[in-house]
This record gives structure tokens, C-alpha cells and sequence, in this order.
């Protein structure tokens, strides 16, 4: 290793706790993806149910930050950067991707499930991951395309592959996927922009506010267009209080890819959370089915192996 590479590669534990963070994260990213797609089916639009989602966690965002000290400093460093040209303002449009990522899950989930969504998003984010990585893009700089990360990123698409086969021979739900797996393939650039945003902040919730303002501002005009055609959503507003919980959900996520993708690489950070979707879909799908849930032992094995899969990638 050269002296170049020891500077940029982070300690081993720093790494595995960012590993543990990353897939705690993604379990919680499952429960969103039922939540914004039951909300989306209430509410008869998947845009709309983006826009709640979205709007709900930019609302709390911009309570949150401003009368943090961290946040108050991170907005200062961040504006700094921008003047100072050391942040480029297109990598602040990281929220486009999540805007995306979002309004596929009010759109598909309902109809496919969570465990198939989970697998067209994994199969993009993967690929996609291996390409940002490589590029250098994200803040833990140029990462090698090495045997041990293709094989990671490999064990992991065949795993959710597993977790899912059941369902990979319906036409309808193979179509509906490519939402999905552009959403996956528009994460990794997101969360690797996400990462260089707070590092220029010093502050993980500062690049959320970012990303949420971005994202709802995204969101609210494609939902005018959508109004536009089709009109105001026909659903009532749900009176339950769970279906409004994306939003905070999302914060979290978002902050802690933030954080912990300069230690980790995009493509570790994904397959973390990956793993993390897996094992929240499969719970998810087990406790709480609904008619698009067929979870069976095959599923099992496939999060199973979407651990070990993480478990390769990480080794140096």
C-alpha cells in the first residue's frame, strides 16, 4: 500500500461502524418503501404521496438545522464553499435522485411489494455504485474495481435475486421494475454528492437540508404537471399517523449515508443498505404481509446471503 492510499483509506473499525450504521439505516429504508407505497395507494397518487413524504422531512429539516449550533455552522461552511468554488452547485442536486427514488415507491410498492422493489432497486445501485466508485466522485475519492468488490457486489444482486425468484417470472411486475432500477442507478450518484456536500459542511444535516429542499422542490413541479393532467388526487388523506412517518425516516437515512460514506466508498455504503432492505423487506413482508408478500425460505437464504455479501465487500 502507498502512503497516497494509507492517507485516504479509513481505520477498520471507523468502517465497520459505518457498515453496522448503513445497514441499520436500510432496514428503516424498507419500512419507508411500505409506507410511501401504502400512502400512495391512499391517496391515489404516487406523486402526491412523494410530495407528503418529501415535504414533511423538508418542513422538520428546516425547523432542525437553523437552531442547531452544527447546523448554523454547517449552513455558514456550506455558502462559504459554494463562493469559494470548492463545491460545485450541481453537486448539491443529490435530492433529485431521492425525489426519484421516492415517487417510485408511491408509485410501485403497492403493486410489487416490497421485496421486488427492493430487488430493481439493488441490481441498478449496485452497478451503478461500481461505476461512481471508480470515477471518484464521492468524497472517499477513487476506489479500484477489485475481484472482492465485483464479487460483492455480484453475491449481492443474486441474493435479493433469491429473496424474490418467486416473483421474477410476472411479466407486469418485470416492467414496472424499471422505475425501480433507474432509482437504484441514480442512488449511488446521490449519495456520493451527498457525501461531498457534508464534507464541505461539516455537517451531515446540513447536506439533508439540502438534498430534502432540492428533492421537494423537484417534486412539487412535477406534481403541478400531474395535476395539470390528471387532476387533484382522488384519495381522502389517510387518518392514520404511521403513513406520514417517510419523511423522518428519510432524514435519517439520508444523514447517515451522508456521514458515513467518506469512510465507507458508494459502493460498500450501498451494499449496506442493501442488505439492510433485504432483511427490513423480508421482516416487513413476514409480520406485515399484504397480497403482493410471498415471503418463503428462498427469501430467507437470499438476506441471508445479502449479509455475507456486505461481510466480502468490507474485508481489506
Amino acid at each position: 500500500m502507498t502512503g497516497a492510499e494509507a492517507l485516504i483509506r479509513p481505520p477498520p473499525a471507523r468502517r465497520f461502524v459505518g457498515v453496522g450504521l448503513a445497514t441499520t439505516a436500510g432496514i428503516a429504508v424498507a419500512g419507508q418503501s411500505r409506507i410511501n407505497g401504502e400512502l400512495g395507494v391512499r391517496l391515489a397518487d404516487g406523486v402526491a404521496a412523494a410530495v407528503v413524504s418529501f415535504g414533511l422531512g423538508l418542513l422538520m429539516l428546516l425547523v432542525l438545522v437553523p437552531v442547531t449550533p452544527g447546523g448554523r455552522r454547517g449552513l455558514a461552511a456550506l455558502r462559504a464553499a459554494l463562493t469559494a468554488g470548492t463545491l460545485r452547485p450541481w453537486q448539491c442536486l443529490g435530492g433529485l435522485c431521492g425525489a426519484f427514488l421516492v415517487t417510485t415507491q408511491g408509485l410501485t410498492v403497492g403493486v410489487l411489494g416490497v421485496a421486488v422493489f427492493t430487488v430493481a432497486v439493488v441490481a441498478g445501485q449496485s452497478a451503478s455504485s461500481l461505476l461512481v466508485d471508480r470515477a471518484g466522485i464521492g468524497p472517499s475519492g477513487r476506489q479500484p474495481v477489485t475481484v472482492r468488490r465485483l464479487f460483492g457486489a455480484g453475491l449481492t444482486v443474486l441474493a435479493v435475486g433469491l429473496a424474490v425468484g418467486d416473483r421474477l417470472g410476472d411479466p407486469a411486475a418485470l416492467t414496472l421494475a424499471v422505475l425501480p432500477l433507474l432509482a437504484g442507478f441514480a442512488v449511488a450518484w446521490q449519495q456520493a454528492v451527498n457525501g461531498l456536500v457534508a464534507r464541505a459542511a461539516g455537517n451531515a444535516l446540513t447536506a439533508t437540508l439540502v438534498n430534502f429542499t432540492v428533492g421537494t422542490l423537484a417534486l412539487l413541479a412535477v406534481f403541478a404537471v400531474d395535476v395539470a393532467i390528471r387532476g387533484l388526487p382522488t384519495g381522502a388523506p389517510p387518518a392514520e399517523p404511521w403513513l406520514y412517518l417517510g419523511g423522518p425516516i428519510g432524514i435519517v437515512f439520508i444523514a447517515i449515508a451522508a456521514a458515513t460514506v467518506e469512510f465507507t466508498g458508494v459502493l460498500l455504503l450501498g451494499l449496506a443498505t442493501i442488505a439492510g432492505q433485504v432483511i427490513g423487506a423480508v421482516l416487513l413482508d413476514v409480520t406485515l404481509p399484504t397480497a403482493a408478500s410471498r415471503p418463503d425460505a428462498t427469501t430467507l437464504l437470499g438476506a441471508t446471503l445479502a449479509l455475507v455479501a456486505v461481510l466480502v465487500a468490507a474485508r481489506r
